[in-house]
């Protein structure tokens, strides 16, 4: 059985983790440093780490480039791969390898190449998305092709909804092409670089909400946005989160929060969205109903972009 070097971090690699050990032996697992939480700043293991240790892998945490690059040629396999694992590899890591390095990426390259393809495709209206199985180089995302698999993005979708979905669907493509990618019956393809689109991390700033959008376009940013960073807005300076809306149709004034029928609505260009679940500036997450009461269902405008 060929000997595999898996490196990623969060929960959406653990999928594809379990699912090469049907085809592979774990030579390790590579994942990023615990990283520091909430207020008491508590050092909590990534989930692939957790999962790793839970299975008896050998796992190494390196903290920069120069300690990746000795814990990957200090450990004797065949082939890497990389679900989300949060580093570039340079030349002399990819160079480490007998078949290279395959990459679960959740978009159908070249379309969203970069740190956030699930986010992207929701923000631009996309009505479908899927797994890339592609051969690592040292540019971002630009590899050949080895498999794809197609999903389609529900209405309801979330950032963290659809991840969930691709983990699963990029651990399922990557045990059916593995083989043949290394018995050389499947060839990897060129990417169409000029098909390709961006897909550069999230960011806090761009999760605000203001009245100034289109309806449709905040309600996709809601939706994207959830689980992280978190849409947002501002009213009478508090920072709020917004986790779920739907689209309503009491016309309020663009940049209005209102309480039609004692339910938190905000009206933005060509609509409005009622706020669902929100979460006010140290708080935990609410229902908008609970939040609307806790305000006496008390109107104001949403702070303007400054």
């Amino acid at each position: 059985m060929i000997k595999a070097l898996f490196l990623g971090t969060p929960a959406a690699a653990v999928p594809s983790l379990s699912a090469l050990t049907g085809v592979a032996d774990i030579a390790a697992v590579i994942t990023q440093p615990d990283a520091a939480r909430g207020r008491s700043k508590h050092k909590v293991a990534p989930p692939v780490k957790a999962a790793a240790e839970e299975w008896g892998f050998p796992v190494l945490q390196p903290t920069d480039s120069a300690s990746l690059r000795e814990a990957v040629e200090a450990t004797r396999f065949d082939i890497g791969v990389v679900v989300a694992y949060g580093r570039i590899l340079s030349q002399e890591v990819l160079a480490a390898s007998t078949y290279g390095y395959l990459n679960v990426h959740f978009s159908l390259l070249p379309r969203w190449r970069g740190a956030a393809p699930v986010e992207r495709a929701i923000l631009a209206g996309d009505d479908h998305t899927g797994v890339a199985i592609m051969k690592l180089d040292q540019g971002l995302d630009t590899g050949p092709v080895v498999a794809v698999r197609e999903a389609d993005i529900d209405e309801e979708d979330t950032g963290g909804t659809l991840t969930a979905r691709l983990a699963h669907v990029g651990a399922d493509l990557l045990i059916d092409s593995l083989d043949d990618y290394v018995t050389g019956r499947r060839t990897p393809a060129p990417q169409i670089s000029g098909a390709a689109t961006a897909a550069p991390v999230l960011t806090t700033a761009e999760a605000r909400l203001h009245g100034a959008q289109p309806v449709d376009e905040a309600e996709r940013m809601v939706r994207a946005f959830n689980p992280r960073p978190g849409a947002w807005l501002t009213i009478d300076g508090e920072r709020i989160k917004v986790f779920r809306a739907i689209l309503e149709s009491t016309p309020v004034p663009p940049g209005t929060l209102a309480f039609p029928h004692d339910r938190p609505v905000v009206g933005f260009q060509g609509g409005t969205l009622e706020l669902l679940q929100v979460q006010p500036a140290g708080q935990r997450p609410m229902a908008g109903e609970d939040w609307g009461n806790g305000r006496r269902h008390e109107p104001a405008v949403v702070d303007p972009l400054s």
